[in-house]
């Protein structure tokens, strides 16, 4: 799937696997952020995603011109959840917003877990 723009001279897709990492990789730039979950669905186990699968962390869903951003991350223990994830809204807004030109609707961030970072 992909999320399109338009122009006076065409068309532009942008594919939600270029979004998401976009997404995964601006949220771990956030302080406090460990790292991206992915929700595995048979043990409802959050596991640790690496650097190079932060995109797995992240569902897109384009609505009309506008897209929806969910993110599933772990905090550290320690920090305050609500600043973290403001933050990490602020900033993956700002990125998607600069980069691909696309407006974001909302940036949702679901908490999977709190490790203590090493």
């Amino acid at each position: 799937m992909a999320a399109t723009l338009q122009n006076e001279l065409g068309n532009i897709f942008i594919d939600h696997e270029v979004l998401a990492s976009i997404a995964g990789i601006s949220a771990m730039e956030c302080y406090g952020v460990v790292g991206m979950a992915k929700k595995s669905t048979a043990s409802e186990l959050s596991e640790l995603l690496r650097r190079e699968n932060l995109g797995k962390g992240v569902k897109i869903k384009s609505e009309n011109d506008k897209i929806v951003i969910n993110l599933f991350i772990i905090v550290e223990f320690g920090t305050r959840i609500s600043t973290v994830a403001q933050n990490i809204i602020d900033k993956v807004k700002y990125n998607i917003e600069m980069i691909s030109g696309l407006q974001v609707k909302k940036v949702n961030i679901n908490i999977q877990g709190v490790r203590v970072q090493k």
